[in-house]
């Protein structure tokens, strides 16, 4: 992913509110099934990781990245935002990247 395309992917991020809470218990695989689930009607996610979770979010977002094959776009504070495209109708045009000449 280009820094292009992860900037248009924080910008339409921007509006979302976290549907997912990363808790005290962290992740669990009904967690991870919940986020796969969402995948199959949205190409962008947000998770909010609250207060009472003590592990690091952006090892938190690696793990969910990994487990739910999507990738990670952003992680600001206690916030995630990760975007796996849809293989059949993806929703989300990235911007093309640029060709270069050699």
């Amino acid at each position: 992913m280009t820094s292009k395309q992860r900037a248009y992917l924080k910008s339409l991020a921007n509006n979302l509110t976290p549907i997912f809470q990363v808790g005290k218990s962290s992740l669990t695989p009904e967690f991870t099934k919940g986020i796969e689930e969402a995948f199959n009607t949205r190409e962008l996610l947000k998770i909010a990781v609250l207060k009472n979770c003590f592990d690091d979010p952006h090892e938190i977002a690696q793990m969910v990245a990994e487990r739910t094959h999507s990738q990670v776009v952003q992680v600001i504070g206690k916030k995630i935002i990760l975007y796996k495209p849809d293989k059949k109708n993806p929703r989300i045009i990235l911007p093309k990247e640029k060709a270069t000449g050699g």
